[in-house]
């Protein structure tokens, strides 16, 4: 289990940006691995609607449920590795494991039991280091969509990340682009494509 206040910035990519920043850090297909998002919400949206998600990943045949919430300093996380097990019965929606996560949607007022599991998205990432934290290049795929995106996550609070990202991009000639998380991503085209 744990808590981290996640500080990082994201730039949507399109595939031509993907495959510059790819060669930039001569980076090769079997630099990527790949990990499920699943994602949860109540039928209202109640989680949105608070500016916190949840989420299941599933990577390397491990799982781990996490909580986001939007807190000043960037986005608190309460991560708690779950089995399998766990994993398939919250996706099925028969039963939510206890923890910290569930103890904080408690103080959230949202009842585990009204959580209802929405899909699946599905990232293919290479991770490099890179000043003072780490690159994430990812290509997404959700509901037949798919997108392209950097990110730079700090290992520290810092105040320059912003613009060492900023930097990488004048380098390699590459648009500002405003990149919602992935979680918004989602949402949204579900809500457009009523899946």
């Amino acid at each position: 289990m744990g808590r981290n206040i996640e500080i990082e910035f994201k730039n949507m990519l399109n595939k031509e940006s993907f495959i510059k920043i790819y060669q930039h850090f001569q980076l090769k297909d079997h630099d990527f691995f790949t990990q499920d998002n699943h994602y949860f919400d109540t039928s209202e949206g109640s989680l949105g609607r608070k500016k916190a998600a949840l989420r299941i990943r599933e990577k390397n045949g491990r799982f781990e449920l996490t909580l986001k919430l939007i807190v000043e300093a960037g986005v608190l996380e309460i991560n708690q590795p779950i089995s399998a097990e766990q994993a398939k019965d919250l996706i099925s929606e028969t039963a939510f494991p206890a923890g910290e996560v569930k103890d904080e949607l408690m103080l959230l007022h949202i009842h585990p039991e009204s959580l209802e599991y929405k899909g699946v998205l599905q990232t293919s990432r290479a991770q490099v280091p890179f000043k003072k934290g780490q690159l994430m290049l990812d290509h997404s795929i959700y509901f037949g969509l798919e997108d392209f995106e950097i990110e730079y996550e700090l290992d520290e609070q810092s105040t320059d990340g912003e613009n060492d990202l900023l930097q990488l991009l004048n380098e390699l000639n590459i648009p500002k682009v405003h990149a919602d998380n992935k979680i918004k991503r989602f949402f949204h085209a579900k809500k457009e494509g009523n899946h």
